[in-house]
């Protein structure tokens, strides 16, 4: 079922839930029917499960979310580039933003499928923690970096897990970290089956596979459907917003992108791929769209590739300015971290910030492998803070980011 309304010159086209499931979720809702797919509660899996136990007023995935939203580097979304970086404009998005946005829309769905929100909401705001400033570009750059220093991997989600896990260890559940880690908004599928992970130990083994060769990341799969409604959501989630900002900035308009079974615009993508994927899931072991809206899903996606995220104008100032920008900062920070230059940033701005906010652990956080503190130092930067130790680092750089003012 499909209703229209009419934007200016454009048609916009919303797609309804069937009035048969409409009446079913109606129906079992007054009727209490439980659908056994949520996951419950009470086989949450914690490394130590003396701590955080649940209450009535704290239940267990409430206590992750708590705890995601409380870890200092959580204020740092908001500086964070999404795909647009260098612009003075506050009507592009953020990763803070982002986050939320994900998490919206992955709770209608689960609303919808009854599953754990709680357990969505944890996932989706916890996600995007560790990565990097100045998007995937920033994420590829210090990947490059990483791997020719010592042999191994940065991933932003694998490392959103090592954020909430061990540079802040936090006793994060599994169910959470494993939706973290397995959010890979990159690969598209049209049915996403859940693989549970029993222990830590198997979770373990998993992210270490993933440093050592980051092909692994792909084949990650969330333990819960939780965690799959949350994979889907990420891509719905930035496939028409990210759309719209490149229309702000000028990159391109929405006609540029061929009509598609899911719309072209933001509003009619969230939509329709909502619709789509409760009709198709609801009851059901597994969280899946039709054959259509994954199609379009995926051909919508591709526009996205050629049209924004391999522009020349988005790519250039990435390639020109920020690699070399982030290759001389890791070896000047390698460099002090070695040398035990205490007045470094390294040690000012980073060990001891983590120290301070998390002091009670087991090894000395300063006894991390050197690179591996370099990686979770700029990893962990604003687009903004790296451009100012930059600066300071290399005060007389001809490398300098120019943003682009409103007025411009």
């Amino acid at each position: 079922m499909v209703y229209s309304i009419k934007r200016g010159d454009t048609v916009l086209n919303y797609e309804r839930l069937s009035d048969e499931l409409s009446e079913k979720i109606k129906t079992d809702r007054e009727n209490h029917v439980m659908l056994h797919t949520a996951f419950p509660e009470e086989n949450v899996i914690r490394r130590d499960n003396s701590r955080d136990k649940a209450n009535i007023l704290r239940t267990a995935f409430i206590r992750d979310i708590d705890k995601i939203m409380h870890c200092p580097y959580y204020n740092r979304y908001a500086d964070k580039t999404q795909v647009f970086s260098f612009y003075k404009n506050d009507d592009i998005t953020r990763r803070g933003l982002h986050v939320q946005l994900v998490s919206r829309i992955a709770r209608t769905i689960g609303k919808a499928l009854g599953l754990n929100l709680d357990l969505i909401e944890a996932i989706a705001l916890g996600h995007d923690i560790g990565h990097t400033p100045f998007g995937h570009a920033g994420e590829e750059f210090l990947d490059e970096l990483l791997f020719t220093h010592t042999g191994r991997h940065f991933s932003h989600n694998i490392h959103s897990v090592r954020v909430l896990d061990t540079i802040f260890p936090y006793n994060i559940s599994l169910q959470t970290l494993n939706g973290i880690a397995a959010h890979d908004g990159e690969m598209e599928l049209l049915e996403y089956r859940p693989l549970p992970v029993e222990s830590f130990e198997a979770f373990d083994r998993q992210i270490e596979s993933c440093c050592i060769d980051k092909r692994n990341v792909r084949k990650l799969v969330p333990a819960t459907l939780e965690g799959c409604v949350m994979r889907i959501s990420d891509i719905i989630a930035y496939l028409g917003k990210d759309r719209q900002d490149a229309e702000k900035v000028d990159v391109l308009k929405t006609d540029a992108y061929e009509d598609c079974a899911i719309g072209t615009y933001n509003a009619e993508i969230i939509n329709n791929l909502i619709v789509n994927i409760v009709e198709n899931s609801y009851g059901k072991p597994y969280v899946k769209m039709d054959s259509v809206h994954f199609e379009a899903l995926k051909k919508a996606k591709a526009d996205n590739y050629v049209l924004i995220y391999k522009n020349d104008t988005v790519k250039a100032e990435m390639d020109t300015m920020v690699r070399p920008m982030m290759q001389q900062m890791y070896e000047k920070l390698l460099s002090d971290l070695v040398s035990g230059k205490k007045d470094s940033p390294i040690f000012t701005h980073h060990i001891d910030y983590v120290n301070q906010a998390h002091y009670k652990r087991q090894i000395p956080y300063e006894a991390t492998e050197p690179n591996q503190l370099v990686v979770d130092y700029i990893a962990s930067m604003t687009d903004d803070y790296f451009i100012d130790l930059y600066a300071f680092l290399f005060p007389k750089s001809d490398l300098k980011i120019v943003y682009k003012g409103y007025f411009d």
